[in-house]
């Protein structure tokens, strides 16, 4: 018999937390062994528990034969009915087996269809909607069934009758989903930090791995640790006892747009307004991230029109960052200012998370951002300051929506603009491998070939574009800039959404993204960009789409990209850290590392993320126990 276990403490759950779906998955799927015995219970258990912050206020396990399915919720109203693991009964039998994570905005709509079709629902949830999807639309081809979603989602089913596991990830993988081969059947988690807590996941770095930590580039097909992988955004993992197949279920195409720009401006709205109200739909306390810049702008205007309350908006800042600003090129000008124009236009109630070096450098903040991410993070201070903010929302919100997504479909980064990038026969925001050839080992570095590596992704990211059809395909500035725009939606993109995903949970909000909903991303995406540039400048169309809602200054606001902090005390201590790292010699890092090299890279300003990311490699290597073969 099947075994459903649910602690008696998740029935304690607050009224208002209906909507909230912020969860985390787990199991295991073993064809040769029954996962029913105490040791297996144990280490599903295990599993589970790494998640609790992900669902702090319920969990679940479903035990049966060669399945074990774990579950980490954040608790709703109909605590009893939208318990998870879901099952799906036929005939007195389980037929199918759910854990869910994540949103469908659709499922309304969805629960109405399959309704008319005569299924009959238990609970209010999208999960349900989800199990029933599946049963009805999904028996031929689970892919049909995950089509109908429009969401941010990963979960896993298992079919009992077929005796088969699916792990599925949404169209822009915006929820994370790992899993493990094992021998007979397969490990999975949101996080890795739930398959590692099983003993049969080991815990090594392999060359690939190191690659994949030392790159601002996500690899499709590998993560830090040796032999476990990700699903790839849009796919669907299928286990059974013959093996593991990947297969897509979504990808970008060439949609053929014919549409002028002034019908293009307008079909961007339109898209942008049905998104962000469907978006909105919550019991919880709901804001918005404001940046000032025009992705955060427009989005925080389209709410507060939609919303039925004021909407609460949330800016980072730093002390002193304002009035002692240094101009770059990528952040040319302070949020500051023009967060304060917005939220007075658009009548926000408005909060300021501002932090310090000190806040930053905490010991705790690192640990808890190094433990939230599963490998050492390459952001530096963009990482930890992240973290912070959403520590700080959380105490007013748990729900906020923000604007990942908007510079890689609409051409916001400088990058996109720069010729010499555009050109370049690499990934066009490719950081130089100097430094990584400075401050590692030499025997590594020849190991690693560092540009063998990220040739190797390109050529195969490029083998996957679309090609472009109609009289937009004899343009070579168009077809350069397809593969431009795909490269970023695809391999740049996939790298914030995680680092969102990851730190928002840490810090118990759930954050959605309302320009990664996958309409918009396709009409987007079809689009020619002499109309994404028809104004001469970045994110042309966004902005005429949006420019009614928003101070004229914002509308004119060159991109700034995320702040990072300009505080020579913060420097100072960031030297002080890695001097003591490079002076202990039985550092978990210190194999990997040049000295003569390292040592050099304290005296370039340019060079500090570089420096935090040793400083990060070396507390993974040493929290999490892992160890080389490289």
């Amino acid at each position: 018999m099947p075994c459903l276990v649910t602690p008696e403490s998740a029935r304690q759950v607050s009224p208002r937390a209906r909507s909230q779906n912020m969860c985390g998955i787990c199991g295991w799927i073993d064809f040769d062994r029954d996962l029913g015995v105490p040791e297996a219970r144990q280490e599903l258990a295990a599993m589970t528990a790494t998640m609790a912050y992900r669902g702090p206020d319920d969990e679940g396990t479903w035990i049966d034969g060669p399945a074990a399915l774990g579950h980490r919720r954040l608790a709703i109203i109909d605590i009893k009915g939208g318990r998870q693991p879901m099952t799906l009964e036929e005939d007195g039998r389980t037929a199918l087996v759910l854990v869910y994570t994540g949103e469908t905005y659709n499922y309304r709509e969805l629960r109405q269809r399959l309704a008319a079709l005569g299924h009959r629902f238990d609970t209010s949830s999208d999960t349900e909607v989800v199990l029933h999807a599946h049963r009805e639309w999904g028996r031929q081809d689970h892919r049909s069934a995950v089509r109908e979603l429009n969401g941010m989602f990963a979960y896993a089913l298992w079919d009992v009758g077929r005796r088969e596991l699916l792990l599925i990830r949404d169209r822009l993988g915006i929820k994370p989903l790992y899993y493990y081969p094992i021998r007979h059947g397969v490990l999975f988690g949101s996080e890795p930090k739930a398959i590692l807590a099983n003993r049969l996941a080991e815990r090594i770095m392999d060359t690939d791995g190191l690659r994949r930590t030392l790159c601002s580039l996500a690899d499709p097909d590998i993560t830090a640790f040796r032999g476990m992988r990700e699903v790839r955004p849009g796919h669907i993992v299928r286990v059974t006892r013959d093996g593991i197949r990947q297969m897509s279920y979504w990808q970008l195409t060439d949609s053929g747009h014919t549409d002028d720009v002034p019908t293009t401006v307008r079909r961007v709205r339109d898209l942008l307004e049905d998104t962000i109200q469907r978006q909105l739909i919550a019991d919880v306390p709901l804001c918005t991230l404001l940046s000032g810049g025009l992705d955060s702008s427009a989005l925080t205007a389209l709410a507060a029109r939609f919303s039925d309350n004021r909407i609460r908006s949330f800016a980072l800042d730093f002390v002193g960052y304002t009035d002692n600003f240094t101009p770059s090129l990528m952040c040319p000008t302070p949020d500051g200012p023009y967060v304060q124009e917005v939220s007075k236009f658009v009548a926000t109630d408005h909060t300021n998370i501002t932090l310090s070096a000190d806040e930053l450098m905490d010991s705790g903040v690192l640990a808890s951002t190094l433990h939230a991410h599963d490998l050492p993070f390459t952001g530096g201070d963009l990482d930890s300051s992240l973290y912070l903010l959403f520590r700080g929302v959380r105490q007013h919100s748990a729900l906020a929506l923000s604007g990942e997504s908007a510079d890689e479909l609409f051409g916001g980064y400088a990058w996109f603009h720069d010729s010499a990038c555009v050109q370049a026969d690499t990934f066009p925001w490719s950081e130089s491998v100097d430094i990584a050839r400075q401050s590692l080992d030499p025997d590594l570095t020849t190991k690693l070939d560092m540009p063998g590596y990220l040739d190797e992704q390109y050529r195969r990211a490029l083998a996957e574009v679309p090609a472009l059809t109609g009289p937009a395909s004899a343009d070579p500035l168009e077809r350069r800039m397809r593969e431009v725009c795909y490269l970023f939606l695809t391999r740049f993109l996939p790298r914030l959404l995680n680092r969102k995903d990851r730190l928002s949970m840490a810090s118990g909000l759930e954050v959605r993204v309302p320009y990664c909903d996958h309409r918009l991303v396709e009409y987007v995406f079809g689009a020619p960009w002499a109309h994404k540039t028809f104004d001469g400048r970045e994110k042309s169309l966004l902005r005429a789409a949006t420019a009614d809602l928003l101070p004229e200054s914002v509308v004119r606001r060159v991109k700034s990209v995320f702040p990072s902090i300009q505080d020579s005390t913060y420097y100072r201590m960031l030297r002080t850290r890695f001097t003591a790292l490079l002076n202990d010699r039985n550092a978990a890092v210190a194999p990997l590392l040049s000295v003569d090299g390292s040592h050099a890279l304290l005296n370039a300003t340019d060079n500090v993320r570089w420096v935090q990311h040793i400083l990060n490699l070396q507390d993974f290597l040493t929290d999490y126990k892992v160890s080389f073969t490289v």
